[in-house]
């Protein structure tokens, strides 16, 4: 104690003999100054500035020897600090809600009526001053590349987590579910066996809730794929469930959960929030019952980081019927819910749109020799095919498409132009008040731009080439050769495309088109109708194989490993445009995809026991 003190004393007296030799330079300095030497050779002799001894010099002639002594530089005022009681309230926020940080405290301030909300660095700087925040040490982790889908319902993310306590000892698991790009729960089932059929009946019962996604994407569990399963894959329940409402299924790679990163940090949320914090439950009944209640308030209260400090429910939109349900997620107990009968396609209902039509008019004109035809000069231009010159049409127009009819059947669809004024001049022209909208609604205008809501399909009309494609936005997208020279309807849906024909589904790939340049594509409309259903596969090509010794047939060159339990049956193979259906009678053994897409014309048969069809 006795060194402490004079090591203090020594550094008070050298710090008091510095401060006394600074003052003694800075006044021999002065009084240079003060007997007549220029100021600037002073300053360069000294190593200082100019302004600094002209401040030498008033505040000697003002002050003296003390003002020539060191002076704080501390502001006098300091208009922007923030208030204690600023302070003290950010302190306490920390110290109620251990696992807020510095943004969700200052998305919290912003509730509170303050007069001037700090933002997340100075609530950062707050919580370190205080000594409420650790400091880590900085790790260089990998790099992830972040993906979300552009629009709610494309895409739910699915997965099984256990750590459910009762109180007689079991640990039960849950199914759940996330829509991808709201991070909306869909899915929180408690099941007390994670079987195959308990994942498809919380997954039915979300999809009747909210409606049915465009994709699914889960891990390669034994509940949500069979591909693994030796000796031979086989479909699986959640399998079926996918393909028979026109779900794509999606599979991350093995030891990859990065890809479901979504779900994986919700069931980390889960068990600091809840999980970690509770007693064990007596039923399955009670804790489906927390559950519920902590998913309701993490869909609808909780804001989220990844929204910009957004409610989930805020952003999600279902397909189904009601989006803010009394009821929490999971609240059907589908472990409970018989599964006799394979699901039922939900139709989707699209998002209702903003812009309405206020009144229609209809009115016929004579197709001009160029095929270029004027509604409103400066205001309404239409062109058609020359070869419909001399033939009449009739208009049907309104505020946000015309429909151009020849014999009653539609011959364009574009977006209108038109204002009300615009539509009462052509009444005075002759025009007579429209009936129902003959066809599909074109896309909305908003400050003449054509507009795509988000979320919102869009169709197009197209003629397959004799090679089988259709020409969108400048890429060729191979359809079918069966549909060579006929007019189908594409319909760009999100990340995905699907063809119609016939009012069938023939086919979906991935959209070549992005979202912002659907509306740029000629002929775009609104889709008014939920997607079909894909054809019976009565018209497609078949023929008929003997299954070798091995399990194996052979078809179009591509070798399909069937098992050996059916060797020696008489198998039927349907040929479609981009898999093979294996039959045995009425019996569907499986589906394969086909490694060459090219149109089949010939089908070879070899061997006494192989007959074509």
């Amino acid at each position: 104690m006795l060194a402490k003190k004079t090591v203090r004393t020594i550094s008070t007296r050298v710090a008091s003999v510095d401060e006394q030799a600074l003052v003694e330079y800075r006044y021999r300095a002065v009084r240079e100054v003060l007997a007549g030497s220029p100021i600037g050779e002073v300053a360069a002799r000294y190593g200082t500035s100019r302004q600094s001894v002209h401040t030498w010099r008033q505040r000697f002639q003002q002050e003296g020897m003390p003002g020539l002594a060191d002076r704080s530089r501390r502001p006098r005022t300091s208009p922007t600090r923030l208030p204690a009681e600023v302070e003290a309230l950010i302190c306490d926020m920390r110290r109620r809600h251990p696992r807020w940080g510095a943004q969700r405290i200052a998305h919290e301030l912003g509730a509170c009526e303050l007069e001037r909300v700090p933002g997340r660095a100075t609530v950062h700087r707050v919580l370190a001053r205080n000594g409420l925040v650790v400091a880590q040490q900085q790790e260089h982790k990998r790099t992830y590349r972040r993906w979300q889908r552009e629009a709610p319902m494309h895409l739910w993310q699915l997965d099984l987590v256990g750590g459910v306590p009762l109180a007689d000892g079991r640990e039960c698991k849950m199914v759940t579910g996330i829509d991808d790009h709201s991070r909306f729960i869909v899915i929180a089932a408690v099941v007390a066996v994670p079987s195959g059929r308990a994942v498809c009946a919380a997954f039915t019962a979300a999809m009747r809730r909210y409606g049915v996604p465009f994709e699914v994407l889960s891990d390669n569990g034994k509940q949500f794929t069979g591909r693994h399963i030796r000796p031979q894959p086989v479909e699986v329940l959640f399998e079926r469930v996918c393909r028979e409402n026109g779900i794509t299924q999606r599979l991350t790679k093995p030891r990859s959960p990065t890809t479901t990163g979504k779900i994986e940090r919700f069931h980390k949320t889960l068990r600091q929030e809840l999980l970690d914090h509770v007693a064990p439950f007596e039923s399955m009944a009670a804790a489906q019952e927390a559950i519920d209640a902590w998913v309701h308030t993490y869909n609808h209260a909780r804001p989220h980081q990844a929204l910009n400090m957004a409610t989930p429910a805020s952003v999600f939109r279902p397909h189904g019927p009601t989006r803010d349900d009394a009821v929490p997620s999971g609240s059907a107990q589908p472990h409970q819910e018989p599964m006799s009968s394979p699901p039922v396609r939900i139709d989707v209902v699209e998002p209702a749109s903003a812009f309405l039509p206020a009144g229609a008019v209809e009115f016929d004109v004579r197709v001009p020799p160029s095929g270029q035809i004027t509604l409103l000069p400066g205001k309404q231009r239409v062109g058609v095919n020359q070869g419909l010159a001399g033939r009449t049409l009739t208009f049907w127009a309104d505020l946000r498409s015309i429909h151009l009819l020849l014999d009653g059947h539609r011959v364009r669809t574009v977006a209108s132009r038109l204002l009300p004024e615009d539509l009462a001049y052509l009444v005075m022209r002759g025009a007579r008040p429209g009936g129902a909208e003959p066809a599909p609604a074109a896309l909305p205008r908003l400050n003449g731009r054509l507009v795509v809501a988000a979320g919102q399909a869009v169709e197009v009309e197209r003629k397959v080439h004799r090679d089988g494609h259709v020409q969108i936005a400048g890429t060729k997208c191979q359809v079918a050769f069966a549909l060579a020279g006929r007019s189908v309807t594409m319909r760009l849906d999100g990340h995905l495309m699907h063809a119609i024909a016939d009012g069938a589904l023939v086919g979906t790939w991935p959209c070549p088109v992005s979202p912002d340049h659907l509306a740029g594509l000629p002929g775009a409309r609104t889709a008014a109708t939920p997607l079909p259903p894909p054809p019976l596969p009565a018209g497609s090509i078949r023929a008929q194989r003997r299954v070798h010794a091995s399990g194996r047939i052979m078809i179009a060159r591509q070798a399909i490993k069937l098992g050996p339990r059916h060797a020696g049956k008489l198998v039927t193979v349907v040929i479609e445009d981009t898999h093979f259906r294996i039959l045995h009678g009425e019996e569907e053994i499986a589906i394969k995809p086909r490694k060459d897409l090219t149109p089949i014309t010939r089908l070879y048969v070899r061997g006494k026991d192989t007959q074509s069809s």
